[in-house]
């Protein structure tokens, strides 16, 4: 099985090492940073959603009418639009791209994000809620009848949708959050479970607790990993941009406020920490670094080498059961390019040498039973 890349755009030019200028909406940019991703050989691209981003469906929309055949994953937080309205607009959506589209579950890690849009529930309440917006959502994508809805957030009367999604059965469903919470709805729910870049031993602990919350409900889901590669001819060359990064992000946190924020409230920024409290490398090419100066902040640890190094560290991921990884640079546009001309391909191939030789090995094996006999 080959590795699926996910890359991620935003509606401006934006990272940890880059002060904030120009319109919070280029077009330009968002245009040519998805024909980078296509160009570059992903599979998928992101677009992440915040209580203070432009919007994610229209953004989506732009970038796939600027695109031919990359996918694309649109970031949803349930408890601002009702489900029946979501599940008709990504099933629209999904036309309008060709069935490119997937969705990206965040019921919200940041109580001071939530409320930016209103919403006061508790973080276990959030998740409870998105158990129940998910069944209706997947109910409004997949029954032909209408239907009533009562449930404890929801409530909706003859429900029906003309619109059904492209794909069948439905939209897939890609799911985030590491709280106890969290992995009992990617269990019932998830067609694919995100984490974020995390120790091997921590990765391996959560693919575990995913399964076993999905096989409660006789399920079982893909896994994906996000992870910042930082790329250097040498290793050495590596490991000196990576210093820049971290000189340069210290350097903009100190300069600008909207930059700095305390550690992030979320299970997954703790799990990030917890890892950053063992070092600034872990697992040889584990960089917690900016992950620890950010707080855990979003996806923020790295991967760090050459591209064959860096290869080799995501197939060990491969090798726990998670064959999707998010991968974005800290220079966004340029390092989607370098992805796709050093590491992917590199990735794929490593992949496709494993296979042939399994083969071969199993092609022997008949032959040397029979010199046996």
């Amino acid at each position: 099985m080959s590795a699926r890349f996910i890359g991620m755009i935003q509606p401006h030019e934006v990272s940890e090492t880059f002060t904030k200028k120009g319109p919070a909406v280029d077009p330009a940019y968002v245009r040519a940073f998805a024909q980078a991703h296509e160009y570059a050989g992903f599979d998928r691209i992101l677009v992440p959603a915040s209580g203070s981003a432009p919007d994610t469906l229209l953004t989506v929309s732009y970038a796939a009418a600027a695109t031919q055949k990359i996918q694309f994953l649109l970031a949803h937080r349930p408890g601002f639009v009702a489900p029946t309205l979501a599940a008709r607009q990504l099933a629209t959506l999904d036309h309008y791209t060709g069935g490119r589209v997937a969705v990206h579950i965040i019921s919200g890690g940041s109580d001071e994000d939530q409320q930016r849009d209103g919403d006061f529930l508790s973080h276990d309440e959030r998740y409870a809620r998105t158990d129940e917006y998910l069944q209706l959502l997947r109910r409004v994508w997949t029954e032909d009848e209408p239907f009533d809805h009562h449930g404890h957030y929801y409530q909706a009367k003859a429900v029906w949708s003309e619109v059904k999604p492209l794909q069948q059965p439905h939209i897939p469903i890609y799911f985030g959050g590491a709280s106890a919470p969290a992995l009992e709805v990617a269990g019932r729910h998830a067609d694919l479970y995100a984490l974020w870049g995390e120790s091997l031993a921590q990765a391996s602990d959560l693919v575990q607790r995913v399964r076993a919350a999905a096989a409660q409900h006789q399920r079982e889901l893909d896994f994906s990993i996000s992870f910042r590669p930082i790329l250097g001819a040498t290793e050495g060359e590596a490991w000196d941009r990576a210093q820049h990064i971290l000189e340069t992000t210290r350097r903009i946190r100190s300069e600008q406020s909207y930059a700095r924020g305390g550690p992030q409230q979320s299970e997954g920024a703790r799990r990030l920490l917890a890892d950053a409290a063992h070092g600034d490398r872990v697992d040889e090419r584990l960089w917690t670094a900016i992950a620890r100066e950010t707080g855990g902040r979003s996806n923020t640890t790295s991967l760090v080498g050459t591209a064959e190094q860096v290869a080799d560290a995501l197939l060990k991921y491969y090798d726990l059961g998670i064959h999707t990884f998010l991968i974005r640079g800290f220079d966004p546009l340029p390092d989607v390019l370098s992805y796709g001309r050093e590491l992917l391909p590199l990735v794929q191939d490593k992949l496709a040498r494993r296979k042939r030789s399994s083969v071969a090995v199993h092609a022997s094996q008949p032959a040397q039973h029979a010199l046996a006999a």
